[in-house]
Parts: C-alpha cells; structure tokens; sequence
C-alpha cells in the first residue's frame, strides 16, 4: 500500500500542498500519495487518524497550527520554541510535530534583507507570525506584532503612525487578508508612509500578487509574496517525512 500523507485545516480549497506532492511524488517515482482532509475543528484529528491507519506524516495549515499540539506526543526543539506546528510524523504510533514554516520564510526572506531592515512590523498574532517572530529573532532583527484586538505586547493598526512606520523597514503580513477569492482584503496600514527603503513580505502566495503587496509596490516598497516559502517549507517537511519512514519489511 502506498504511503500516505496529507494536509490538515479549514477551508482548504486552493492550498498549495496536494499539488504540489501529488507532481512530486509522480515526477519522482515515489509511491505515496497526498489528500487533503478538511478539519473544521481540531477535536476530530483523533478520528482523522483512526481511518487513515497508514498516515506517515501531516501537513498542518489554518487554524490549527497552535490548537494541534494537545493531540501529539513530542515536538522537536524548533516547534516547541516557537509554538506552532505544521508538519507531523507518524511512526510506532508517536505524533511528533515540527515548524518547518520558519525555514521556509528564513531561507525566502534572507537574499531580500538590506542594512535598513533592522525592525520589522508582524501582521497578525496566528501561528505563523510565531514562525516569522523566530526567525526575525534569529536574525537579530527587532519585531513588533500588530493586532486588530488590543492585547499585551501588540500594537493596534490605528496605532500605527508615520513614525512607526519610517522605523520599521520590514513588514511581515502573516493575517489571511487579502487571500484569494478576497483579494479586496488588505491589512489596515498606512501605505502612504511607505518608502522604496521598505520591504513587504506577504506568505500569502494566491493570488501572486496581492492587494498588500500592490499598494506596497506603488510606493516603491520591494515585495515579495510567499510561494518560495511554500516550497522551501514543504521541501523540508518531505526531508522530515523521508527520514521518519520505516520501510515495509
């Protein structure tokens, strides 16, 4: 029986990673396959893994990134570290859960990073800010979250002045604003106060370019959208997976 893996979240309708594996595993030769299951809400992982007794490994989007980490069994230093999941194994029955979101976005961001990008504004307080916040932290480089909800530590987006702006040369949108079919969506800045010295930097991947990124490009900011990251992290889910696997006997 071929190996199987998947994706788990709500709605997943247009995510990248069926696809994505599906080609990979029939441009490789590799005899496994991908599904993606809609789980609307977490407390049906444990039945999600009793009908699929030959899951080896999961993918994890939104929401449950954080909320999955009760049903699993260990998480590896990075994932622990950063409070989020998004990739799973599955091997003598041990979930064990990592964060490879975080070397997606390090590996995507680094070739765009210039002297000026020494603060950076995080869009959204979901479970991928917390990737984006780690790895800003790894590389020395001063964050701040923005939320729509006042709550410790974060700053609201009618908090943001021309000020916080101008010193914060990297702004990160980790929020769903903006994704596709709601392409209209945008985060709550002020795009006015964008210079060509900013850098914006958007996981979303669909559509290619979004409304973010758009307003951001008119002001002379550099931009980049999130579809490298998308590759990069779910390369280093499949070195994960690759790993983990116990051969048949």
């Amino acid at each position: 029986m071929p190996a199987l893996y998947g994706l788990i979240g709500y709605p997943l309708a247009h995510s990248f990673s069926p696809a994505y594996f599906k080609k990979k595993f029939a441009d490789q030769n590799i005899d496994a396959t991908y599904e993606a299951f809609t789980i609307e809400d977490i407390s049906g992982f444990p039945d999600l893994l009793n009908a699929n007794p030959n899951l080896q490994g999961l993918n994890v989007t939104i929401p449950h990134k954080e909320t999955v980490i009760f049903y699993l069994d260990e998480l590896d230093s990075t994932a622990f570290e950063i409070g989020a999941v998004n990739t799973i194994t599955l091997k003598n029955g041990i979930k064990k859960g990592y964060n490879t979101d975080a070397t997606g976005f390090e590996q995507s961001l680094i070739p765009l990073l210039q002297s000026q990008h020494t603060h950076a504004l995080i869009l959204g307080t979901g479970g991928s800010s917390k990737a984006v916040a780690y790895v800003l932290k790894q590389l020395g480089i001063a964050y701040r979250f923005v939320s729509r909800k006042e709550q410790p530590g974060c700053l609201t987006y009618p908090e943001l002045t021309a000020e916080i702006i101008a010193q914060h040369k990297l702004i990160v949108n980790t929020t769903s604003l903006g994704l596709y079919p709601y392409i209209d969506g945008a985060p709550s800045i002020p795009y006015e106060n964008l210079t060509a010295h900013h850098l914006l930097y958007d996981v979303i991947y669909n559509p290619e370019e979004t409304k973010f990124l758009s307003l951001g490009k008119e002001r002379g900011a550099a931009i980049k959208n999130g579809f490298e990251m998308l590759q990069l992290q779910a390369e280093a889910s499949w070195n994960i997976w690759s790993r983990n696997t116990t051969p048949d006997p």
